[in-house]
């Protein structure tokens, strides 16, 4: 077909451990640079590399275990906030202080505590039962939970007013620092 390329002579080096930011406008490529990133789209021309090694089919899977991605509207299952963090995880299997751990760096640990069922609090269905600023810093437990060597945040935290936002941000800063943070934004700030 004859689409017109989303992005073209283009290259990026992200050095282990950087924070960078992804701005733009809508329509400007930001979702298939993280796509690509991701292994979710393969570049028509050119490739990605790792450690200056191309990334091939053979690596695919490897390379995604490696990756947390934080989307802007996080998906919930109605079940524990627990399991909701662990997502994937065995309810048996979850490792509970990792839990708290990851709910306290998205300063979501107060909040949770304070329900009465704390972490074995059922959400509902999609996560009905919290508000969009409390499904979005779950969904950044969980990216935490998972340990990841690369942590996508696209436009992850829309849902957060200012000043958690600035809190959330604040609370990433100390993550270990061999982590690579990738963040997408319309908005500068």
């Amino acid at each position: 077909k004859n689409l017109p390329k989303v992005l073209e002579n283009f290259h990026l080096k992200i050095k282990k451990g950087s924070w960078i930011g992804i701005v733009g406008e809508t329509g400007s490529g930001k979702s298939t640079l993280i796509d690509i990133i991701m292994g979710l789209l393969e570049p028509t021309d050119g490739g990605l590399y790792i450690d200056e090694r191309l990334l091939g089919f053979n690596d695919l899977k490897s390379w995604q275990t490696k990756i947390a991605h934080v989307p802007q509207v996080i998906f919930l299952t109605d079940a524990s906030i627990s399991e909701n963090i662990a997502f994937g995880v065995n309810s048996n299997e979850i490792n509970h202080d990792l839990v708290k751990r990851s709910a306290k760096i998205a300063q979501i640990s107060e909040t949770i505590e304070a329900l009465p069922d704390a972490y074995n609090t059922h959400v509902g269905e999609r996560g009905v039962k919290l508000s969009g600023g409390q499904r979005q810093r779950i969904g950044i437990a969980r990216a935490l939970y998972k340990q990841a060597e690369i942590i996508i945040f696209d436009e992850a935290t829309n849902a957060l007013d200012s000043l958690k936002e600035a809190s959330v941000m604040k609370a990433l800063e100390n993550l270990d620092k061999n982590i690579t943070v990738i963040m997408i934004a319309h908005r500068l700030s």
